[in-house]
């Protein structure tokens, strides 16, 4: 080996990324943004899940048990009412994961009759709901023997007939409140929950890594320069560049999509066609952001570097595998500026809740509004010469 050839190839690598500064700070930025969402998004337990209280009585028990509910980190609470359509159509709307119905009893201790309390549980998020159900089964058990022994010791106090008041008053004892879970979309498996997410997750990776080797491995081959030597404008061949890439990559999901309905019983309660179609605007603005970015990278090795840590992080950010609302709060935001997070919410609400195009509208608009941002700015910024 020849020592001075060695380090001025050494030095020559290093002065390349110097002078590349997108690629630079992709390379240090990627680490930090990695280690900071597993740490703080995936490395912590489940809290502040969003949920809503129908209060149908007023008297103590009923502020002791609001208390506990705002002591436990788990629940945030959002709303406080006495209407019931209200403290449902909240969680219908997916504005809280859960609403949790005190009845109109509930204050009365001297009525013998069960006090039936009802968690009306938005079941589509399976994760949030395995938080929840125990934690709201434990809360009640607890008020519910607190409650037990009160009354235990006032049928035992003197100047009562103890021994008869006692065994009469046995089943009111066990049973003073009762706990009902009430899953508005049945009982979600972790898979039906997982795969229309992982779904749009493919569906990200494969048309932003595709659109790597389509536009800048063709740039550095020399093969977009000889396209360019003919008579072919930027609008045709970037048409070209994304038709061939949606058929593509619909065509995977399409194949992802059959996979998982003959492997796991996944049930599309929606429409299959809105299904597709909501894939087909998704695979759009993937394939849009890839143009962008590739308007400008001269390499693949660039263009890989600029675009994982944009694709890695918005994997974790926009509740793939994780419920958005659980995360700390810059995560929170960083979400809802991410088109992932809006095909994931349109994915499983077609897929789990049987949405129609009503329900999503605001996700294909958004999703609408990415594609057109992308596309324009690939083509304006899009660089035939690099």
């Amino acid at each position: 080996m020849e020592l001075k050839k060695f380090l001025w190839m050494f030095k020559k690598d290093i002065l390349s990324l110097w002078r590349n500064k997108p690629r630079l700070v992709s390379i240090i930025a990627f680490p930090i943004i990695m280690i900071a969402l597993f740490g703080y998004g995936m490395g912590g337990s489940i809290e502040h899940i969003p949920i809503a209280i129908v209060n149908m009585s007023d008297g103590d028990l009923t502020s002791n048990t609001v208390d506990a509910i705002n002591n436990i980190s788990i629940y945030d609470v959002k709303n406080i009412t006495n209407d019931v359509e209200l403290g449902k159509h909240l969680v219908d709307k997916g504005d809280v994961k859960a609403t949790i119905i005190l009845p109109a009893n509930y204050d009365d201790l001297t009525n013998i009759q069960t006090k039936d309390v009802t968690l009306y549980l938005d079941s589509s998020d399976q994760i949030a709901s395995q938080a929840l159900v125990p934690t709201t089964e434990q809360l009640f058990i607890g008020l519910n023997n607190k409650l037990s022994i009160e009354k235990l010791s006032k049928l035992s106090s003197p100047g009562t007939n103890s021994g008869v008041s006692v065994i009469s008053g046995a089943s009111s004892i066990i049973d003073t409140i009762k706990l009902e879970i009430n899953n508005i979309y049945g009982d979600i498996k972790y898979i039906d929950f997982l795969v229309p997410a992982v779904l749009a997750m493919t569906l990200m990776f494969s048309c932003m890594m595709g659109m790597g080797q389509s536009i800048s491995g063709e740039r550095e081959t020399g093969e977009l320069a000889r396209l360019f030597m003919t008579p072919t404008n930027v609008s045709t061949v970037v048409g070209g560049k994304i038709l061939s890439k949606l058929t593509i990559e619909i065509v995977r999901a399409l194949i992802l999509l059959i996979t998982a309905i003959v492997l796991f019983g996944i049930v599309i309660k929606g429409s299959i066609l809105l299904a597709i179609g909501m894939l087909i605007l998704g695979a759009l603005s993937f394939v849009g952001f890839g143009i962008m970015i590739s308007a400008s990278t001269s390499t693949q090795e660039d263009y890989m570097q600029m675009v994982m840590p944009v694709s890695m992080p918005m994997m974790f950010v926009s509740g793939v595998f994780y419920p958005i609302e659980t995360m700390p709060w810059i995560f929170q935001k960083i979400a809802y500026i991410c088109p992932l997070t809006y095909l994931n919410d349109a994915m499983r609400s077609i897929m789990i809740k049987g949405s129609g195009i009503g329900d999503i509208w605001i996700d294909v608009v958004v999703l609408l509004g990415f594609t057109a941002i992308f596309f324009i700015l690939g083509v304006i910024k899009f660089n035939r010469d690099v």
